[in-house]
């Protein structure tokens, strides 16, 4: 990988104790107890960063903008705008470098730090931006990886990369590419991009989504809404840490619930669970289903059972944060599993959430294995779900089954007929199931009319900033410092 290592110095970020940044709830269970005969158990674990964005870390992005043949017209003046408003909204602690490709990639500019005068000179770059060539995504991610790799300035500051492409890539295979701890974001313009790529190359890097954004939209809602959280980020290398109870002999097995998409890593010869978060945003949440199968007890009566302890830690942090112990009662008379609490039903919302996301992947395979009728009565079927849940009085739970009800209701009609399906279909249900597993804001094309689940207050509004820049681009847009 080429090696550049002529990033510009950056004034330091904001000083000061990161404890306190990212806290950890009380674990929440979908039963009030179990038996004392073999059983299971649900638990949540969740971790919150703090709602400040006082203290942030210093972003570095690499913008990877496709300027094939096919980008001619309102798509380049898309990308152009939407760089406009990156560039605007940056200040000096944070660093852009602009890497184009076609037929081959070229990097514009190395990673200077936006001063006033930088953004005048990069708005003078994006404003010369040409199309035309092939579509190289593999060389063009390449040579913003190395961009990333090559800096000398890295400390405290969040390494993050914007794809975006309009087309089929015409060399290599991209997937080959590996971002190791770089966040990779992804944009498909357009019906002729190749979202399932886009999609994988996302996946495959820590925290990164896919964006879908259809014909006819522009590219700087989803790219204000992501550039809210990254102007934000709280917390680097985040991490969740559960340790088996082997010795007490209630714990038959404990795994991690599937429906989130995080690298996780279990050790084979004491079960201990590290799942690796990445970065987060002010405000953002984490949660993960951990699930427990119990063995018999040879007690006789009621007792609290130690099944594990959880940890969470981060970069920068200085105190060592406090275990969380996750224990169940087991009692001989236990109570019915449908006897919940406001707690318990928190859970199974969780549960209910993990679910739509697998069902809407189910239903996007069949819809492109073109068994559309399947497809849909799976959504059908999800949609029934969403329904009979009960949420007692959850705080967030009205906004949760009000997401997924309209997402269903959207996927559907896009399941009119396969030729629907493929233009619009099939890049919403990527990105919902990447926004679902990675437990992030992804754009689909329908911002402001369906409500997302992890959009952050300060992302919504970016998200109407670059509304009114796109309105009336000559008047200013604040930057994230005046947004503090």
């Amino acid at each position: 990988m080429r090696s550049f290592g002529d990033d510009e110095k950056p004034p330091s970020p904001n000083a000061g104790s990161k404890d306190g940044l990212v806290m950890m709830a009380i674990p929440a269970y979908n039963r009030k107890d179990v038996g004392l005969t073999k059983d299971t158990v649900t638990a949540m674990v969740e971790i919150r960063a703090t709602s400040s964005a006082a203290m942030r870390e210093g972003l570095d992005l690499v913008a990877v903008l496709d300027v094939s043949g096919g980008m001619g017209g309102d798509k380049i003046q898309s990308v152009k705008k939407a760089l406009q408003f990156v560039i605007m909204k940056l200040t000096s602690v944070d660093r852009l470098s602009i890497v184009t490709f076609d037929s081959t990639a070229r990097r514009l500019n190395p990673l200077r730090s936006m001063t006033q005068a930088a953004q005048t000179d990069l708005k003078a770059v994006v404003d010369g931006l040409q199309n035309g060539g092939g579509t190289d995504i593999k060389a063009g991610l390449e040579l913003g990886l190395a961009v990333l790799a090559g800096r000398v300035h890295a400390e405290s500051r969040t390494a993050n990369v914007f794809l975006m492409s309009d087309g089929q890539t015409t060399s290599g295979d991209p997937r080959e590419v590996h971002p190791g701890e770089v966040a990779v974001y992804t944009f498909g313009f357009g019906t002729g991009a190749d979202h399932k790529l886009l999609s994988d190359l996302a996946k495959k890097s820590t925290g990164g989504t896919y964006s879908a954004v259809p014909d006819g939209t522009n590219l700087s809602a989803p790219f204000s809404q992501l550039l809210g959280g990254l102007l934000t980020v709280v917390a680097q290398d985040v991490q969740l840490t559960l340790e088996p109870n082997n010795a007490d002999g209630d714990l038959e097995k404990m795994t991690v619930a599937p429906g989130t998409d995080y690298t996780t890593i279990t050790d084979d010869k004491s079960g201990l669970i590290t799942i690796k978060f990445g970065t987060l945003f002010s405000g953002e949440v984490r949660k993960v289903a951990v699930n427990f199968a119990l063995r018999d007890s040879d007690e006789t009566e009621e007792y609290d059972a130690t099944l594990a302890e959880a940890r969470h830690s981060y970069a920068g942090q200085k105190t060592r944060q406090s275990l969380e112990a996750i224990l169940i009662v087991r009692t001989p008379n236990p109570s019915s599993p449908t006897d919940a609490g406001v707690e318990n039903r928190s859970v199974q919302a969780e549960e209910l959430r993990r679910l739509h996301a697998d069902t809407i992947n189910a239903a996007s395979l069949l819809a492109e294995a073109e068994r559309l009728e399947e497809a849909r009565e799976r959504i059908v079927d999800a949609q029934n779900a969403v329904e009979d849940i009960v949420l007692l009085d959850l705080d967030d739970g009205e906004k949760m089954v009000n997401a997924l009800r309209a997402e269903l209701l959207q996927l559907l009609a896009f399941m009119e007929s396969q030729e629907i399906y493929n233009e619009r279909g099939h890049p919403y249900a990527l990105a919902t199931v990447t926004s679902h597993g990675r437990q992030r804001t992804a754009a689909r094309g329908d911002e402001g009319e369906v409500m997302c689940l992890y959009a952050t207050p300060r992302m919504n509004a970016y998200l109407e900033q670059a509304k009114s820049f796109e309105e009336n681009p000559a008047e200013s847009v604040p930057s994230a410092d005046d947004d503090v």
